[in-house]
């Protein structure tokens, strides 16, 4: 048997439901883009949340002016909001993941002439300005590696952790309270 867990949940107070939305965005609210101030505040929260789980999002509007479908409107516009940034960091991933691969050919390809240069060297030079010339231009082709080891090791991380924050706010259960 497994427990349910309650989803986490993130909270949210406004004046008015149009507050969450960014106001130069001609668009009807559910295909608005969402207020900067307020994509922060809650893609912040949920980096501080725990990575397993689902969210909640809890919106507290104040004002007295609530439409009556404010929920409806609020959960298809923060799921198409979030859905589509994470189809945003979806493609910035494959794009990094393809210039990872490029960088690693030409990485490659750099490092094998270097090793073939400084082959070259050693066998047709001696002395400690060879040896200084040969070390050097080795060094210079594990040099090329660099970026392409740092994509294919570190930068991909941070994609996809965003990603999946995407996903789950996309998919994040909304509910509207008035006070």
């Amino acid at each position: 048997m497994t427990a349910v867990t309650a989803p986490d949940r993130i909270e949210v107070r406004l004046q008015e439901l149009s507050q969450l939305f960014n106001s130069m965005d001609p668009t009807p609210f559910h295909h608005k883009d969402l207020d900067p101030d307020a994509e922060e505040f809650i893609t912040s929260w949920a980096q501080e949340l725990p990575r397993e789980g689902e969210f909640e999002i809890l919106i507290h509007l104040t004002g007295g002016n609530t439409p009556p479908d404010a929920e409806g409107v609020a959960r298809e516009a923060l799921g198409n909001y979030f859905s589509y940034r994470a189809l945003h960091a979806q493609r910035e991933f494959r794009h990094l993941m393809q210039r990872g691969r490029q960088s690693l050919v030409i990485g490659l390809g750099f490092l094998a002439s270097c090793l073939l240069v400084a082959e070259q060297v050693g066998q047709h030079a001696a002395g400690p300005y060879a040896t200084i010339l040969r070390e050097s231009v080795i060094i210079g082709g594990w040099v090329a590696m660099w970026r392409p080891l740092e994509i294919f090791l570190y930068d991909w991380w941070p994609l996809a952790n965003r990603r999946r924050m995407y996903e789950k706010l996309g998919r994040a259960a909304v509910r509207v309270t008035t006070t």
